[in-house]
């Protein structure tokens, strides 16, 4: 019988050589490094390191030991490659960007603009956002929004971006991408169902229920209980509201915020009526200009990549390797390449950090496509 002791200490003792020889690899990687710094060469090869990588597979033997081969090759390369992004910040060469740091933001009598009208969420996380000097006024749709701020119309746009439980509003991610405009701040609001009807209202009298198809499915339990009434979706749930009192007909209710209630004179029949009383959305402050403030902690960037086995891992292996922390990754298809998608990734950083910087310069020079949508502050209500 094989002793597996003898395995064991066969197996640290090549480790141990291994481990010399990967950091005389190193060594020489810093010298190539050295090199491209000089002379301002890239530091990703992808043809030499694709060429590179079908040599060495092509020395082991058997099926399984290439392909070993080839994942380890490519994970040293990649090591290899992020030393050298370190050494070029290190050395003071700085990627060209396009944001600037603030001391503070200018929002004091700014103009914003939101979707819906007042009393929707989007105006109770402007309301939060911002202070009273602003000139606020709402669009029918967020792609109107991105319009008026991107038109110099309005300086920022309040839009949903995600839900707690309703998930991520797709639409928000791929408007992100039309338009070059940058993510600047965010507002997190508690949502807080009720039940509105006009003033005098009876719950027995109620035959129709209006709000937002989201609004109706985070209530569905409570709507479950009254299966007499007929529910009808309308653009949000502050519509919903002004709606119920524009016919003023006591057998019309809406789901909507407490806030829309008292915008549109209506009153509170029920509340917390949503099933989960930890909902909330996040959405997030949208400006034409590139800047961030020395406190901002969180960035949010989007790439599209090589239509490759592992090309995600690599990317994002610059955010793990420099230490920072992932807090979201979503993805969408890009509509003009078939199969192919577009990565949306939020993480803990500052644009100033040396560990971002070298994360961005990996992602940057490793993807086909890469754009910082944003670095600010997190806002809870």
């Amino acid at each position: 019988m094989i002793d597996l002791q003898i395995c064991r200490n066969e197996i640290d003792d090549i480790d141990n050589q291994m481990i010399a020889l990967f950091e005389r690899r190193m060594k020489v990687c810093e010298d190539v490094a050295e090199y491209k710094i000089a002379t301002g060469k890239k530091v990703l090869d992808p043809e030499r390191e694709r060429s590179k990588i079908a040599s060495l597979r092509d020395k082991a033997h058997g099926e399984f030991n290439k392909l070993g081969a080839q994942e380890l090759f490519q994970q040293i390369m990649a090591i290899s490659r992020k030393r050298q992004y370190q050494l070029l910040t290190n050395r003071g060469i700085e990627e060209e960007s396009d944001f600037t740091e603030v001391e503070q933001l200018s929002l004091k009598n700014s103009r914003v603009v939101f979707q819906g009208v007042e009393g929707a969420y989007s105006y109770a996380a402007m309301r939060a956002y911002f202070d009273e000097t602003i000139h606020s006024y709402h669009v029918k749709t967020w792609r109107d929004a991105m319009e008026e701020v991107s038109a110099g119309k309005a300086d920022y746009a309040v839009l949903p971006i995600e839900n707690s439980t309703a998930g991520i509003v797709a639409d928000i991610y791929d408007l992100l991408t039309e338009y070059s405009l940058y993510i600047v701040g965010e507002q997190t609001i508690r949502v807080d169902h009720v039940l509105l009807g006009l003033p005098g209202t009876k719950p027995e009298e109620i035959h129709t229920v209006y709000s937002h198809p989201q609004g109706l499915a985070q209530c569905s339990k409570y709507l479950e209980d009254h299966p007499e009434w007929k529910t009808v979706k309308v653009e949000n749930t502050a519509v919903a509201a002004k709606k119920v009192r524009d016919e003023g007909d006591t057998s019309r209710a809406a789901i909507a915020s407490r806030e829309a209630g008292k915008v549109f004179g209506l009153q509170v029949l029920a509340e917390h009526i949503c099933h989960n009383g930890h909902n909330v959305t996040r959405f997030i402050i949208v400006g034409r200009k590139p800047v961030y403030t020395r406190d901002a902690r969180k960035i949010s960037i989007c790439f599209e990549l090589p239509h490759e086995s592992g090309t995600l891992y690599n990317m994002l292996s610059h955010i793990i390797y420099n230490g920072l922390n992932m807090t979201k990754i979503e993805s969408r298809p890009i509509p003009e390449k078939t199969w192919e998608y577009r990565f949306f990734v939020d993480f803990e950083g500052n644009l100033a950090d040396s560990a971002v910087k070298n994360a961005l310069r990996g992602l940057k020079a490793e993807a086909n496509r890469m754009r910082v949508l944003g670095c600010y502050e997190m806002t809870m209500q």
